[in-house]
Formats: structure tokens, C-alpha cells, sequence
């Protein structure tokens, strides 16, 4: 494939355009010097500047390992031994897919926000200790330095040349920073049951939420040793993986709910996919009332879709059963004792 090396004058004018604001030009001299840093480290492929031995937990204890990488494990073994602690109160992740909030320009917050707050609610009403995290994926279009980066498909090479934390990102040398992924990761592991609200943009997943998914490949099947492959050597990989590779299953269990919305087509194909791929990953549907797809607003305008929420009671009953459905799953595939997970919840449109 053509390579993707940029010459000198490109590689400044990118660095360049960081520093648009007039206000960068009194500082002209120390960025000309920063942008020849910067390109030092691009040149030579500085991906990971920072590392220390893996040590004895390592297959190649002497292997030098991305300090990066080696905290962005710690915090996924922290989330793991919360997940295991029996002791501890159940833990739910709530997803916003939506992309959409009133902190940048469409002005206003999504559904799928309002829907995630019906969700939080009757979750906290149903078990008041529960522990809730929420994830707003729309953070990714507000919030200044916050990226989820393009998954490489490292795992189409052979799975273990995909590491669980992924070691693709940071890339320094790229300027790939300020990768979310490494807070998320131990979200997922953490999490008892994960909850997912999100819109239909156009017949698909949202470009947010498809990032986040395409980055959780690791989490199934994923290397948890980069010491293993030698960093990042392919033809190591392939051969652990001829020799037989365990795909490890690293959010085997927890239990999922799904919620999704559209105003047109596509919320019932988008809904399958979503709980196929969780499946896919040996997830657990907390039920039929935990998957769920509906429309708002059909074909009405945008301009007054909040205001055709407001009117649809029914779809919040529905979304208040799914989130409830889901942490009575949670708590009986603990092991703890609960009444049926649809017991008492009303379907507020039988037949």
C-alpha cells in the first residue's frame, strides 16, 4: 500500500495548524522549535517514549514496556477485582450513544440522553446502592482533547497481535493522543451490566458509538501480554496463533440491556446488531424487555422531537422496564436473592 510518510513541509504545516489563533504568533520562534522536536520523534517512529521493563507478571520480564500501556492495564485490573469482589454493590454502566448535546453547535441534548436519565432513575429506585457509571459518548464532539482513535484491525492479522488494553494508542510519534479508550476499557471490566441508549444515524450505529465498539475487539479474544508478540511483530503473533490461542473472553458474563431509537427506518436492525455483538462477546441478555427499539416522532419534524417524547409515556414505561429488567439480572446471575427481573413491571402496550 502506498505509504503514508509525509515530507517536511506537510508534516510542518499539519503541526502548524494546531496554532491557528492569532494569539499563537508572538510564540512563533518556540513553536518553529517545538515543531522541530516533533519531527524528530515523527522520523524516527518514537510511538512510545516512555517505557520500563515489564518485569516477573511477563512472559519477557525484560521486554521494554509502554509505561502507558502498563497503567492503562493497572486501572483494568483494578475494575476486574471491583467486578469480583462479592462484597461489593452491583455495578451498571450507562452508555449515550448520541453524538448530539447543547454544548456545541446542534444547540440542544439529545433523546438519548433524556432516556438515559429515565434508565438512571429507575435503576437507583430499584436498587438505591447500586454504583452507576455513565458514559456520554457525545463528549467526543464537546470536549476539547477527548478522541477515541480508528481501531487498526490488528486482530485480522492474528488475535494476539491485538492486546487487551490496546497498544495501538498513544502513537506520540503520530500525535495520536488523548485516546478515551483507556478510561473506557475499565468501565466495561468494572461493570455488572452495561446499558446502551442510543439513536439511529442513518440505518447505523453512531459514529461515537461505532468507534467505541470497533476499539473493544481486544476485550474479546485480546492479548493481555504484548511481551508475547514482541511488541507489536506480526509474524509472532501468527504464530501463537497456529499454535492454538485461547481468544479469551474478557467481558464474559456481564449482563446487557439495549435501547434504541430512530425517527425513520432502522432502529430494529440497529437493535439486533447491538445485541448480537454483545452476545458475540458472551454477554448476557437481561430479557426481552432488555432489548428494545422504537420509534419517536415518526416522521414528524425535528424541530418539535422533544416535545413528541414528552407525549410518548409509553416508550419511557418501556425504557424504565428494560433498565430495571437489567439490574434484576445483574443481581440474580450474582447469586443474590431477588424476585423475577419482569415481575411487577407493566407492558405499557400489550396487545
Amino acid at each position: 500500500m502506498p505509504s503514508p510518510l509525509l515530507a517536511r513541509a506537510e508534516f510542518d504545516r499539519r503541526f502548524r495548524n494546531r496554532f491557528r489563533d492569532p494569539a499563537f504568533e508572538p510564540f512563533d520562534d518556540a513553536l518553529s522549535r517545538l515543531g522541530e522536536v516533533a519531527w524528530q520523534a515523527y522520523e524516527q517512529g518514537r510511538k512510545s517514549p516512555r517505557t520500563r521493563k515489564a518485569g516477573p507478571a511477563y512472559a519477557n520480564p525484560d521486554y521494554d514496556l509502554s509505561v502507558d500501556w502498563i497503567e492503562a492495564r493497572a486501572a483494568i485490573d483494578a475494575a476486574r477485582r471491583r467486578h469480583d469482589d462479592p462484597d461489593l454493590p452491583p455495578r451498571i454502566l450507562l452508555i449515550n450513544g448520541s453524538s448530539r448535546s447543547e454544548h456545541t453547535c446542534p444547540g440542544e441534548m439529545s433523546k438519548s440522553w433524556r432516556l438515559l436519565q429515565v434508565a438512571r432513575e429507575a435503576i437507583a429506585a430499584e436498587r438505591p446502592e447500586a454504583a452507576l457509571d455513565v458514559l456520554d459518548l457525545s463528549r467526543l464532539a464537546s470536549e476539547y482533547g477527548r478522541n477515541i482513535h480508528p481501531c487498526k484491525a490488528c486482530f485480522s492479522t492474528a488475535a494476539p497481535l491485538c492486546h487487551f488494553p490496546c497498544s495501538c494508542y498513544p502513537n506520540h510519534s503520530l500525535g495520536q493522543v488523548d485516546d478515551w479508550m483507556n478510561d473506557i476499557y475499565p468501565l466495561w471490566v468494572g461493570a455488572h451490566g452495561i446499558l446502551i441508549v442510543t439513536p439511529v444515524n442513518w440505518y447505523q450505529a453512531t459514529s461515537p458509538l461505532k468507534l467505541m465498539i470497533d476499539r473493544l475487539v481486544c476485550a474479546d479474544g485480546g492479548n493481555p501480554d504484548p511481551t508475547r508478540t514482541d511488541g507489536k511483530d506480526a509474524a509472532l503473533a501468527k504464530e501463537l496463533e497456529l499454535q492454538g490461542w485461547p481468544y479469551p473472553r474478557h467481558l464474559a458474563g456481564r449482563s446487557f440491556a439495549v435501547v434504541v431509537h430512530g425517527d425513520t427506518e432502522g432502529p430494529q436492525n440497529l437493535r439486533r446488531m447491538l445485541t448480537d455483538w454483545l452476545e458475540s462477546m458472551s454477554l448476557r441478555s437481561a430479557g426481552h424487555l432488555a432489548e428494545l427499539d422504537r420509534y419517536v416522532g415518526y416522521y414528524e419534524p425535528y424541530a418539535s422531537s422533544h416535545e413528541a417524547l414528552d407525549r410518548d409515556q409509553a416508550v419511557q414505561a418501556e425504557v424504565r422496564n428494560a433498565a430495571v429488567a437489567l439490574v434484576r439480572a445483574v443481581v440474580e446471575r450474582r447469586g443474590e436473592s431477588e424476585p423475577a427481573r419482569e415481575a411487577g413491571l407493566e407492558d405499557p402496550r400489550p396487545k
